[in-house]
């Protein structure tokens, strides 16, 4: 059952962090939990995978990472952490999901509203992370009230087709591109 916004304390239901295009069960716990604010005062820790993302590719899962500025001194908040400017991670990222997914479904119908993103990525993580979640919510109809209200009566189904299912198997809990690229306004059923 699925709680309203005003139910949902950290206290209880624990902090959201903004994840890089964050994995197909932390949008059903996120969305069942009402959607609550997603926080940015934690501290970013050693491995901590707020800067990654897993994809599925021709070869097997591929893992995406965001390099990070290295702090001096203590962990920052996350709030705080700033993109390395280090190599050209929006240009890579960007090619790795059109090579994955250029012949997904629904990755032409999506494309021109995530690559603007990748194209000029804000300096701090935790902006870019909740831009991408943001936009991906709005691509669902997670901002539609019906469709929201839908999911908190059903149970998510397990297992969606995915572009190399056929080579490897059903990748479980990839990121959201994943879901989002291979089912298109069918991915609300899956969370």
């Amino acid at each position: 059952m699925c709680n309203t916004p005003s139910t949902i304390t950290s206290q209880t239901q624990g902090p959201f962090v903004p994840f890089y295009l964050p994995s197909v069960s932390w949008w059903q716990k996120w969305i069942r939990s009402g959607m609550p604010p997603l926080s940015r005062d934690l501290r970013l820790t050693k491995h901590s995978d707020i800067n990654r993302c897993t994809i599925d590719a021709p070869n097997g899962t591929l893992r995406l990472t965001i390099p990070i500025q290295k702090p001096d001194g203590a962990a920052p908040l996350i709030s705080n952490t700033l993109i390395s400017s280090h190599g050209d991670w929006p240009h890579k990222h960007w090619h790795a999901l059109q090579s994955s997914y250029a012949g997904s479904p629904y990755f032409d119908y999506y494309s021109d509203d995530l690559q603007p993103i990748y194209d000029n990525p804000p300096r701090l993580l935790a902006d870019f992370n909740e831009t991408l979640i943001h936009v991906v919510a709005h691509l669902i109809g997670l901002d539609t009230p019906t469709i929201t209200q839908h999911i908190c009566q059903s149970e998510p189904r397990i297992t969606y087709y995915q572009m190399f299912a056929h080579k490897h198997g059903f990748q479980p809990n990839l990121s959201i591109a994943d879901l989002l690229f291979c089912m298109g306004p069918e991915s609300i059923y899956f969370l």
